[in-house]
């Protein structure tokens, strides 16, 4: 289930396909969708020449003592554990987000952001309410930053503007209980980093990331794709 924040609250509640007939939102309008560069070589048809390569030689007789190597090394291995796929959310988000407050200033979120070492961040309310998502690209964004030959008040004056005027709102945001996979199609569809996580109350309880989602794919347990 998805759901869309701003600073007037939650202004959508529903599915995938629900929220991709809402339309771009006010902030999700300045995103940008991110096309695949070029295929992998991995990409292509499996090659149709197999069947005329020669068959690789066999393996040479092994001895008995390195037999007995391999077996107790076997045994000493990691056991096999049963592979449990993962499907929804809760099973690769942080948990321990960092939220920034919508009474911050643009200083007082880049040191934040900067302290924690992360690109973006959900803004929350006083309650503790998403009301938007705040990424360093955005704070840094050429259009907005002065020249560099600007008088230093000029700088001041940006440090000191609110966050509330440069972060992206309305936000989605995704339960805990969602589908990866839909929220990999979110993230394709606005470009954004990331998705917050929040509860029946708009209160944040986690974030989830592409590298979250990237991380569970080359993991074990591994990502469901397929099920």
């Amino acid at each position: 289930m998805f759901s869309v924040y701003g600073t007037a609250g939650r202004v959508f509640r529903g599915t995938l396909e629900e929220l991709r007939r809402v339309g771009a939102t006010t902030g999700l309008a300045r995103t940008r969708s991110v096309a695949p560069i070029e295929q992998d070589a991995q990409d292509h048809g499996p090659s149709h020449f197999g069947d005329l390569l020669a068959a690789p030689p066999a393996e040479p007789p092994t001895d008995l003592a390195h037999r007995s190597a391999l077996a107790a090394y076997e045994e000493v291995r990691k056991p096999e554990l049963p592979r449990q796929p993962l499907t929804r959310v809760d099973a690769i988000m942080s948990a321990k987000v960092v939220t920034v407050p919508d009474s911050f200033n643009v200083e007082q979120a880049w040191a934040l952001l900067g302290q924690h070492g992360i690109g973006q961040a959900p803004v929350v309310s006083v309650a503790g309410v998403l009301v938007g998502l705040l990424s360093r690209a955005e704070l840094m964004r050429p259009d907005r930053l002065p020249k560099a030959d600007s008088h230093p008040l000029v700088w001041r004056a940006l440090l000191a503007q609110s966050v509330v005027d440069l972060m992206w709102t309305p936000v989605p945001s995704v339960a805990e209980d969602t589908d990866i996979r839909r929220v990999a199609r979110v993230l394709l569809d606005t470009g954004l980093p990331g998705l917050p996580v929040v509860d029946e109350q708009g209160m944040v309880t986690g974030f989830v990331s592409r590298s979250d989602i990237l991380r569970a794919v080359v993991a074990d347990p591994p990502l469901d794709l397929w099920t």
